[in-house]
This record gives structure tokens, sequence and C-alpha cells, in this order.
């Protein structure tokens, strides 16, 4: 994910239960885009035996921040 240009944030977050939530925070769509697709990349070849259900990827814009 540092490669990508336009990288702003990036959080892992334990959210209990077995739930995993990460966010990715990105200045530009174009960057996001990528993300996605290395990180679908990464959980393909990496992590998709220890996953019961696949990932959800959903994105949007920036509301609000502090």
């Amino acid at each position: 994910m540092r490669q990508i240009p336009g990288l702003l944030a990036y959080y892992w977050v334990d959210a209990g239960d077995g739930v995993m939530v990460s966010t990715t925070v990105f200045e530009n769509e174009e960057g996001a885009e990528e993300s996605i697709k290395k990180a679908a990349a990464f959980v393909r070849d990496n992590l998709a035996s220890l996953l019961p259900n696949p990932p959800q990827v959903m994105s949007g814009q920036v509301v609000a921040s502090a």
C-alpha cells in the first residue's frame, strides 16, 4: 500500500467476534482502486484459506474528519 501514490492513511481494526475491518484513505479514486486490486490479490494468494467468508469491499467519499 505504501507504494501507491496518494495514500493518506491505513487502519486495521479488530472489531471482535472474528470480524476485522480495514480502512484505507487516498487522495483520489485512482489510488483507492489500485489498493483494492492489490489487496484482493494479497488476500487471494495469502489469506483465502484462513477466511471463512469473502471480504466485502465498500468505498465512498470522506464527508467529515477531525
